[in-house]
């Protein structure tokens, strides 16, 4: 493959001349660009947008860090922040960390290796104090967490959707209520379990709990095989997402439990597919696609601060009871 030092030789010119050429900077005579051009033909010489981007300060690359592809949610936040950045002009690398700390780290050298001009994180699981130096001066919009120092984020206020998914338990007459969680080390998680647990509270329910989940099918799965097969199953159900929701109806209609009749169950997020089970789940919907353009968005004016906010809404469908 050829190099920029392989075209400067053949040319007869310097390196900084061969770049000047490439980056359409800077004063360079007719004749001498005619014959860098020339030589670079001959060579099928092709600079890399790094290579560019190094003498330019410009890749038109962004980095998305996503903990789970897989997750219907995740990858339509990802295609929002992807097509606003294709609109823009830009190229994405995507990277899934698969919940995994280390990966999170390896993916975040890569991408400062490759010049980033930016990072969208989601679901980022690193200390803020490591976090944040180990960006450096790399602009950053952080989607679902909020950080003490001064940095963009896209906010969804997930106390107040549990609360609604809670409440709505409550008002269709569940007495014994039960929230599966997300990962313990997710921010989405716990405040969603917080919101939960303040809101059983407050109504003064004395028959409620909180089991631990993953956000996977099998994780919702496996909770449903337990909390139905115990002397005290619940009559009331709010999945910390929908993926555990659907893994959850799952497990009920295999042991002949009837959804919404003798059991209710929310969700969390409103991907496309919780209009498509049977019975269709009732949700807390959150704008995932409208998310990931606003981080590009937001990322791309490269703005000190700026923080969006989202707002949860209950989707009502079959899968509680009316």
């Amino acid at each position: 493959m050829a190099t920029i030092k392989e075209v400067a030789r053949l040319a007869g010119v310097s390196v900084s001349t061969v770049s000047r050429v490439i980056n359409e900077s800077g004063y360079v005579e007719k004749k001498t660009k005619q014959k860098v051009l020339s030589v670079m033909r001959d060579l099928r010489f092709t600079p890399s947008s790094v290579a560019r981007g190094l003498v330019s300060g410009k890749t038109s690359t962004i980095g998305l860090l996503i903990p789970d592809v897989s997750n219907p949610f995740f990858a339509e936040v990802a295609r929002g922040s992807e097509d606003a950045a294709i609109e823009a002009g830009f190229t994405v690398f995507l990277c899934n960390t698969d919940w995994k700390l280390e990966r999170e780290e390896m993916y975040l050298q890569v991408l400062k290796n490759k010049s980033v001009e930016g990072i969208v994180f989601l679901g980022n699981r690193s200390d803020e104090s490591t976090l944040l130096k180990s960006v450096g001066d790399i602009p950053c919009v952080f989607v679902d967490r909020r950080l003490s120092k001064q940095r963009n984020y896209i906010w969804v206020d997930h106390e107040y959707g549990a609360r609604l998914a809670t409440e709505k338990l409550i008002s269709i007459g569940c007495k014994r209520i039960v929230h599966i969680s997300g990962p313990e080390n997710s921010n989405s998680a716990k405040l969603r379990e917080r919101g939960f647990t303040k809101t059983v509270k407050e109504h003064g329910l004395d028959n409620w709990q909180v089991v631990q989940g993953d956000f996977s099918f099998a994780g919702g799965y496996d909770a449903a095989k337990i909390l139905l097969s115990g002397d005290n199953p619940p009559d009331g159900v709010f999945a910390g997402n929908d993926m555990m929701a659907f893994g959850f109806i799952r497990a009920a209609n295999e042991l002949g439990i009837r959804i919404p009749d003798e059991v209710s169950i929310i969700g969390y997020d409103d991907i496309e597919m919780a209009k498509c089970v049977s019975p269709a789940l009732t949700t807390i919907r959150q704008p995932a696609y409208q998310m990931g353009r606003t981080a590009f968005l937001s990322l791309k004016d490269f703005a000190s601060s700026d923080v969006v906010e989202f707002q949860p809404e209950l989707i009502l469908r079959n899968s509680t009871k009316a």
